[in-house]
């Protein structure tokens, strides 16, 4: 069986540890892997090797730093498929969206080799008679990711590459349900020539994560996960000095009106809802009808979501849903479901039986579509993270964006509407930091930062973008003036 080695200056390695996690492949239920659960000592060995590599990497020209970023990509490209691949067999997902899980990471390193121009300062002359002011932006030092397990490639990719391409050195902890793809991914960026030290790979649970936000030479630490833990990342972190991004969960409303394409609409629903198993902070996971667009959306939504196929993605193109992460997040949706049909909805479609003859111990649940849900209920408080869509019908758009604002998140909201006056309208009042128009998932591209609100996220500056470049690095002012010989010469000669 695999062991997850560690990278740290430029060696891999598999730690003696005295306790190992388990990498599952859910379509099959088989372990994998096993991944080292990584200490403090880890941790110091890993900040002192990045710490001892910042110091010429960050002197290394924008320049040579784009061309190891360019040779990455092109690395990425031929070993597409292969990553894509690994992703289906540790994650669960299809292979169509294993592709855009790294399609969008890629794109992320493809945005970094733009750097040179985004490092550019500013300069004005004359702030005072001879005196010009500047202002340059200089790496960190020694940043951390944290990373979750619900898209292998994505989330790193959303950290690293800028990170690097602005100068720093960087430690990523990938997710210990699914460190495969991580570890590949860094390979290929050794094998692009990234000198040694400038990344390294730890794994492991709480007591990693909390030796990197207590040690003193990490510098800034970026997170994605549960918004619980993004909380508790940001106050740790930030009470040890560090700048921190976390990024949390959602609870995303997509408003269906009446006058909506209401197939483009069933058409959006089912992959914002089901789409990776509903495991995306992203997810469409609860449809507000507006009106009477409940009467023909509920049905029809009711049916695509029975067409989907549950099966083992490593396998067949044609599973559409295949395993979640693990038999103990299956069990918890299972029983926020059964909390919904408890507290008075009705379950119009019920995933929560879904065998798989040929793998009975994959971790498989089908797609459910719960109608009736209800301020209050705890399936409209929580964040479900799985293959489930809640259904809430209001009279007007008032009404939808009221019952919105209500809730803790703020990552995503959508409206299919054919009229633009309530489209502007909606994008304008909604409580969300990413707006859909007639698009069901409204996560932007890598050029624009991933921008939740409130309790989707905690801190200043958002992943993606050129909101990335301002996190991976501070400003230095320069003031200057310079002086003709004997100007300013207090002393003077007869």
């Amino acid at each position: 069986m695999k062991s997850c080695p560690i990278l740290i200056n430029g060696s891999w390695s598999v730690p003696d540890t005295a306790e190992t996690s388990p990498v599952h492949n859910p379509s099959t239920g088989e372990v994998i892997a096993r991944v080292p659960m990584c200490g403090a000592d880890v941790v110091d060995e890993a900040v002192t090797a990045a710490t001892a590599a910042f110091e010429s990497w960050w002197q290394t020209p924008p320049v040579e730093r784009v061309r190891i970023m360019m040779r990455y990509c092109i690395l990425l490209e031929e070993h597409f498929e292969e990553l894509a691949s690994l992703i289906v067999t540790e994650h669960g997902k299809t292979i169509t969206e294993a592709r855009g899980d790294l399609r969008r990471g890629i794109e992320v390193a493809e945005y970094a080799c733009g750097i040179t121009d985004m490092l550019k300062g500013e300069v004005l002359e004359n702030v005072a008679r001879g005196i010009d002011c500047s202002v340059v932006r200089q790496p960190v030092g020694v940043c951390v990711g944290i990373c979750p397990y619900n898209f292998p490639a994505l989330v790193p990719m959303w950290m690293y590459p800028m990170a690097i391409a602005c100068g720093n050195t960087f430690i990523l902890k990938p997710s210990e349900k699914v460190p495969l793809t991580g570890i590949r991914l860094i390979e290929l960026f050794e094998e692009a020539g990234l000198p040694k030290g400038v990344f390294s790979v730890v794994h492991g649970g709480k007591e990693c994560v909390d030796a990197l936000l207590e040690h003193p030479g990490v510098a800034a630490v970026s997170f994605v996960g549960s918004s619980p833990v993004a909380e508790y990342i940001h106050r740790k972190g930030t009470s040890h000095g560090k700048r921190v991004q976390a990024a949390g969960g959602a609870k995303n409303f997509v408003v269906v009106m009446p006058d909506a394409d209401f197939e483009k609409a069933v058409e959006g629903l089912t992959d914002a809802a089901f789409g990776c198993s509903g495991q995306r902070c992203m997810a469409g996971s609860t449809a507000v009808t507006v009106g009477s667009a409940g009467e023909r959306f509920v049905p029809a939504i009711a049916k695509s979501a029975e067409s989907l196929k549950v099966g083992p993605t490593h396998e067949s193109a044609e599973s559409k849903l295949g395993g979640v992460i693990s038999p103990q997040h299956r069990d918890r949706v299972v029983g926020l479901i059964q909390s919904a049909v408890d507290e008075g909805c009705d379950l119009l479609v019920d995933g929560r039986h879904t065998k798989v003859e040929k793998y009975p111990q994959g971790f498989y649940l089908g797609a459910s579509v719960v109608d009736g849900v209800k301020q209050g209920m705890r399936i409209f408080e929580e964040e479900v993270f799985g293959p489930v869509l809640n259904v809430m019908r209001m009279d007007d758009l008032d009404s939808a964006l009221e019952m919105a604002g209500k809730v803790a998140f703020g990552n995503g909201a959508c409206i299919y509407t054919k009229n633009g006056g309530i489209a502007r309208e909606f994008r304008h009042r909604v409580k969300a930091g990413m707006v859909g128009i007639n698009v069901g998932v409204p996560a932007p591209l890598a050029y624009f930062p991933f921008a939740g609100w409130d309790y989707s996220f905690f801190g200043d500056l958002h992943l993606q973008g050129r909101e990335s470049v301002m996190f991976f690095t501070r400003a230095k002012v320069y003031t200057e003036r310079w002086f003709t010989e004997g100007e300013g010469d207090i002393w003077h000669k007869d």
